[in-house]
C-alpha cells in the first residue's frame, strides 16, 4: 500500500439499515455491508436489490479511489425535491473491495439514514413461564 492508499475493511451489518429522502423510502435492507476507512466515517454500502432505482438517475459524474475504484454517481429526486450526487457505487471495485460491488452508499447530507442493530439473542434475556 503507498502512502496515499488507505486501509479498507467491509464488514456485514447485522441489523437493518433504512435510507429516506424527502420522506420517501429509497433504500431498506438487512444485508449491509459497512466500510470502515482510515480517516474517514464509517459508509453503509446497500444491495442494488434493496435499493428503490425509480427515485434515482444515474449522472456522468465520477471519482477514483485508490483502494475501492472508479464510482458513479446518481441524482435522487422524491416528493418534489432533488439532490445531486445522492447516491454512489463502485460497480467494478478494486480486488481489495469486490464484497460491495452491485452495493450503493448514500450522501448523509442529503439523505436521512437510519442504522438498526439486531438484537444479540445469544445475550438478550429470555422470561420463561
Amino acid at each position: 500500500m503507498t502512502t496515499h492508499e488507505k486501509a479498507v475493511s467491509i464488514e456485514p451489518f447485522h441489523g437493518t439499515v433504512n435510507v429516506t429522502f424527502s420522506d420517501a423510502t429509497i433504500a431498506s435492507t438487512d444485508r449491509a455491508k459497512l466500510v470502515r476507512e482510515s480517516g474517514n466515517e464509517p459508509v453503509f454500502y446497500i444491495p442494488f436489490d434493496d435499493i428503490y432505482f425509480d427515485f434515482l438517475e444515474k449522472t456522468g459524474t465520477s471519482t477514483v479511489s485508490p483502494s475501492k475504484g472508479t464510482a458513479s454517481y446518481w441524482r435522487v429526486s422524491a416528493v418534489g425535491e432533488a439532490a445531486e450526487d445522492f447516491m454512489w457505487a463502485y460497480e467494478t471495485p478494486e480486488p481489495g473491495a469486490t464484497a460491495i460491488a452491485g452495493h450503493g452508499a448514500f450522501d448523509p447530507r442529503h439523505a436521512r439514514i437510519e442504522a438498526v442493530p439486531a438484537q444479540d439473542e445469544r445475550h438478550t434475556p429470555h422470561i420463561v413461564e
